[in-house]
């Protein structure tokens, strides 16, 4: 998966999207990753995140909910 690639298409489309590990959530053995998806010129009602253990594990979770909301996300 092309995080890269999946992160510039949420922008072509209006969205600022975010993807963070945190340091302290890692040693605490807690969801370290995040991923957030918000706002956008024409989707000012749009939120998407979520806490995983791997970048992986968000994207598998938050995806689909952008795909839902009618965004295209590449393969």
């Amino acid at each position: 998966m092309d995080v890269a690639r999946i992160m510039e298409s949420l922008a072509e489309q209006g969205v600022t999207a975010l993807f963070k590990v945190d340091a302290e959530r890692m040693r605490d053995a807690t969801k370290p990753w995040t991923f957030v998806a918000s706002d956008g010129p024409f989707r000012d009602d749009l939120l998407v995140r979520t806490d995983a253990v791997s970048a992986e594990a968000c994207l598998k979770i938050c995806l689909p909910r952008l795909r839902e909301r009618g965004l295209v996300i590449p393969d």
